[in-house]
This record gives structure tokens, sequence and C-alpha cells, in this order.
């Protein structure tokens, strides 16, 4: 599957409305349809070069096949468009959190899995659970990564 957005490219500037610089709200993503047997899409947005652990910006299981983006400013709600749940980011909020490094320039990777099947996870589930949920279970991925730094 091949993941873009309408506001950055693969290995592009994030732009700073869709960091804790601007107005922290989610970013456009449009992806190309999944495999014919896909149960359910995954997606998760994290950033690697975090000091201490790889830090979790984003987390939404079981959106419908049938869903093919997001739109800008996914309110922070557990349930949203498309069927899908979102879990709980590392800010300990269930909802997108922006790109928003302590110094440095970092890498920010969305991640969308195709599933052959709907997860079991309550509302709010961790990365962790989600890719312990996915195991096994992942038929295609797409992924879409920017970088972002904060102007001191």
């Amino acid at each position: 599957m091949k993941l873009t957005s309408t506001v950055f490219k693969h290995q592009d500037i994030i732009p700073p409305r869709y960091t804790c610089d601007g107005q922290d709200v989610s970013p456009p993503l449009v992806w190309s349809p999944p495999p014919a047997d896909t149960q359910s899409l995954a997606l998760i947005c994290d950033d690697p070069d975090a000091p201490g652990k790889t830090w979790v910006h984003w987390v939404i299981y079981n959106l419908s096949p049938s869903t093919h983006s997001l739109p800008e400013g996914v309110r922070g709600k557990s349930a949203i468009a498309g069927g899908g749940m979102q879990g709980i980011n590392d800010f300990h909020q269930l909802a997108y959190g922006g790109p928003c490094p302590p110094g440095g320039t970092h890498r920010y990777f969305f991640k969308l899995y195709a599933l052959n099947k709907i997860l079991d996870l309550q509302p709010g589930a961790t990365k962790a659970e989600l890719e312990a949920a996915m195991q096994g279970h992942i038929i295609d991925r797409g992924e879409l990564m920017a970088y972002y730094s904060r102007k001191r």
C-alpha cells in the first residue's frame, strides 16, 4: 500500500501546523486500496529518535478497509470515522500528538497496516498492545516518513 499526505511528502519536513509549534492537528493521510482480503487497517505514528525510547504519537486500529484516507484534524476521542478506534499515545491522550522534539531533527514514521482480521482491542489500547494483536495478521503495509525540528 502507498501511504501519502497532501501536506508533506515522504522524507520531507512536517509543516509546523501539525506540530506542538502550531495547531497540533493531525495531518491528512491518503492511501491506496488495501488487498482484497483486508478485514481492518491500523495506523501507528512514532518517533524513534526521541530520547530514551521510541515516542508514540498516534495509534489507530480497526479502521474499515473501505476507508482510504483520514482528514486533517481527527478529533481526540476513542471512536473515529471509518469505524476505527484511537489508542493511547505517549502524551497519555486518545488523540494525535504532533511532533515536539526536545532538540535536533527527528524522524516521524506513519505506518499503515492491512490486517486479515478485526482486532479484539478495547478503546485506548497502547502501541505495544496493538503490535501484539497484529502479530501474524499483517498482510500489507505502507509507510510515510517525514522530519521535524523545532526552531528555538
